[in-house]
């Protein structure tokens, strides 16, 4: 499940967000255990069509209880990571 991305500090940033359980096959959704998050942060398009861009986990404790929740917390994880980078690198370039 994602939701529409926005741009913060002329980065990219899409919520990215699904169910702790994953979906066994043939079965529903099982939103009922909450939900995880994470983020991707992409750079500016460049002319020639490529784009930088990375995938960042937001660590919980608990599975978030609602949907709306953890796309909140994604954004918030994101912006903390976009203020918080050094001015001569990138938050692309962050270790792990």
């Amino acid at each position: 499940m994602t939701v529409a991305a926005r741009l913060y500090r002329g980065l990219e940033i899409c919520p990215l967000v699904y169910p702790h359980r994953p979906t066994a096959s043939g079965s529903g959704h099982n939103y009922d255990e909450g939900f995880d998050a994470a983020v991707r942060i992409l750079e500016p398009q460049e002319p020639d069509g490529t784009q930088r861009g990375r995938v960042f986990g937001v660590v919980a404790r608990n599975p978030f209880s609602s949907a709306g929740d953890a796309r909140r917390a994604s954004i918030e994880y994101a912006e903390r990571l976009i203020d918080t980078c050094s001015p001569v690198t990138t938050v692309l370039d962050l270790e792990s």
